[in-house]
């Protein structure tokens, strides 16, 4: 701790893909979050190896003085990545660290606001294109 004043980081971590600007709207949201919360440490990850991965940003939150980091999983569901993969991960990655406090945040999952955005997006969807062009 710095002057008894905990310093807080949020990594938001998304799968990862090979396919160049997959992670865009994550990294939309990170930035949106840092100008929502001005002076916040926040950033982003991906569970592939792709990058940049956990274990390095893990380690530059640390090392830009963060005692404790909570890990929001950019994911809808609670499937295997948020039941086993991910706490591995971290598990792994927190015994390097000792003295640092580390919690996974909660899923996306349901809330009426991602309710409402999917009711949005159907009605967005209802004037597009038949896929075979016509």
């Amino acid at each position: 701790m710095k002057d008894n004043q905990i310093i807080e980081a949020v990594i938001l971590m998304g799968h990862g893909s090979r396919v160049p600007g997959a992670g865009e709207d994550m990294e939309r949201v990170a930035l949106w979050l840092k100008e929502k919360r001005p002076g916040a440490m926040i950033e982003t990850c991906y569970m592939s190896e792709l990058g940049p991965n956990f274990p390095e940003i893990l380690e530059k939150c640390v090392r830009e003085g963060a005692d404790k980091i909570i890990v929001m999983p950019y994911f809808l569901h609670l499937g295997i990545h948020l039941r086993e993969d991910i706490p591995a991960m971290m598990g792994k990655e927190a015994k390097k660290y000792p003295g640092l406090t580390l919690i996974l945040g909660r899923h996306l999952g349901f809330d009426e606001s991602l309710a409402n955005l999917v009711g949005k997006r159907l009605d967005e969807s209802r004037e597009l294109d038949d896929i075979r062009g016509g």
